[in-house]
């Protein structure tokens, strides 16, 4: 049950590291290529500027080879950033190219709302799902983001969140779960998370 975490010098790492240690991944840290490339499960981490996170990448030369992995069919689970950049394109800083593996974009949380979005607020199911057993409905997550995706497709939602709108939380599709969250950080029902998505690779 091994998961290695990318490190591209924009994630809370540690924390991260911790929360699947403790549902009983083995955790690997790194930034270097080909550790990437034979990944079994990738989890992307990520805190700050959608533009950074994107040159990190590329300059690290991981930036490929997390798609190849995605296209793959190989588990992947995003966090925060590593959410946002599995779409097409984000508006933070001027626009910026992802990874554009989900047809989308991401774009700033409405005026009306303090940005950022700090604190603890609400999931709201879109679908059922083995990633949401044990986690009610309303079940109150941790977050700090101030853009939010908008994917094109329906089916790939997984949860919304109410911040001034309705705004997708978290997606899953085939091989693919990504949280705008940060499961790390929200107590026993962010290490559920975890452990679904484990449960859900290893039975």
């Amino acid at each position: 049950m091994k998961a290695l975490i990318v490190d591209y010098g924009m994630g809370n790492l540690r924390s991260v590291s911790k929360a699947f240690e403790k549902v009983g991944f083995d955790v690997k840290i790194s930034s270097e290529p080909e550790d990437i490339k034979n990944a079994e499960v990738l989890v992307l981490p990520g805190v700050g500027a959608f533009k950074d996170a994107v040159q990190n990448l590329k300059s690290l030369g991981l930036y490929g080879k997390i798609i190849e992995h995605i296209e793959k069919g190989k588990p992947f689970m995003g966090i925060c950033l590593g959410l946002q950049l599995l779409f097409e394109r984000s508006y933070e800083f001027g626009e910026t190219k992802g990874f554009g593996l989900f047809q989308g974009e991401v774009i700033l949380l409405p005026p009306k709302v303090k940005i950022p979005h700090i604190g603890w607020n609400q999931l709201w199911k879109k679908k059922d799902s083995h990633l949401l057993d044990g986690i009610k409905d309303g079940e109150y997550f941790y977050f700090v983001h101030s853009y939010h995706v908008v994917p094109k497709r329906q089916d790939i939602i997984l949860t919304v969140t109410d911040y001034g709108i309705d705004f997708v939380s978290s997606i899953e599709y085939e091989n693919v779960f990504a949280v705008q969250f940060h499961p790390e950080k929200s107590q026993k029902a962010g290490l559920k998370l975890i452990e679904n998505f484990k449960r859900r690779l290893y039975g």
